[in-house]
């Protein structure tokens, strides 16, 4: 499948079943036409395991990762769901700060240039006042973290009101002053909020323009957020492209999941070719802005 040097395109690690191993899912990556695997450390404890590997084992990933040429350029941290930084409990702050110092470190000795932060100032438990100042004042200190490291943190846009939309995100953004933190927004959850809040996804986008440093394509309808096939929603991937191609943003990411019964190589070669299809529709014409 031949591939366009003017953007990247990653498969999510989620689309494949778990257990296959780091060198089966780079080896599936380039054999379905995506340039990067998007490594996953949600809050699973396997997932959440990967950050206390030994110098041994994130060597040997690095070792895969340069036998089978296909890097892996971005995390999606999603940890921070369960071990929030806006949480009640003092205990669990601190774990979430401690999670994210393991994650800028294991992103930098593997290669990993962009975490994406999981736009939540708390998820299991209701928010208010006092956990978006705890969000804000752990931000603050993972930015100082990711900044001292080299590597950049980037918020995703979720499903919740808390953080669904760039707008919002650019809020936290303008806080922390830093170009260390920026947006890496899900544009099916923008498509979904601009159902709900009214509005255009340009708009929204284009509100974030210069601190948009990569997107995840997901398809979504009204309400549903997730395991959706791609070309089953509504999610206006020529608007949201041409958006990002104006703005100069060139990282991409397939994000979409496997379930257990499904052909996963055959739903990722689905996946790479609708994704594909409609990257090269923009990126080959000429900049309308």
């Amino acid at each position: 499948m031949p591939k366009n040097p003017n953007y990247s395109l990653a498969l999510y690690e989620k689309a494949m079943p778990s257990g296959l191993g780091f060198g089966r899912m780079l080896e599936c990556a380039a054999q379905t036409g995506f340039d990067r695997l998007e490594i996953s450390i949600d809050e699973s404890d396997a997932r959440l395991a990967r950050l206390d590997w030994t110098c041994e084992q994130k060597q040997e990933l690095v070792g895969q990762i340069r036998q089978s040429g296909v890097p892996i350029r971005t995390m999606c941290l999603s940890g921070h769901r369960k071990y929030p930084f806006g949480a009640h409990n003092a205990a669990v702050r601190a774990r979430s700060l401690e999670i994210m110092k393991k994650a800028v470190d294991f992103a930098a000795e593997v290669g990993v240039s962009v975490i994406q932060l999981a736009g939540y100032d708390v998820y299991y438990e209701p928010g208010d006042t006092q956990t978006r100042a705890w969000f804000a004042e752990s931000l603050q200190k993972a930015v100082g973290l990711a900044a001292a490291a080299g590597v950049v943190l980037a918020f995703e846009t979720m499903e919740t009101p808390f953080m669904d939309t760039v707008g919002k995100a650019m809020e936290y953004v303008r806080q922390c002053d830093s170009p260390w933190l920026g947006i890496y927004p899900d544009i099916g959850n923008l498509q979904n909020a601009t159902v709900k809040y009214g509005g255009s996804v340009s708009s929204d986008l284009f509100s974030g323009d210069g601190h948009i440093f990569a997107m995840h394509l997901k398809e979504t309808r009204p309400g549903v957020y997730r395991d959706m096939r791609f070309g089953e929603g509504h999610t206006d991937y020529a608007v949201c492209l041409d958006c990002a191609k104006n703005m100069g943003v060139h990282i991409f990411t397939g994000e979409f999941w496997h379930h257990d019964g499904e052909d996963y190589e055959q739903e990722i070669l689905h996946a790479s070719r609708f994704l594909r299809e409609r990257i090269d529709t923009v990126f080959n014409s000429r900049v309308t802005r």
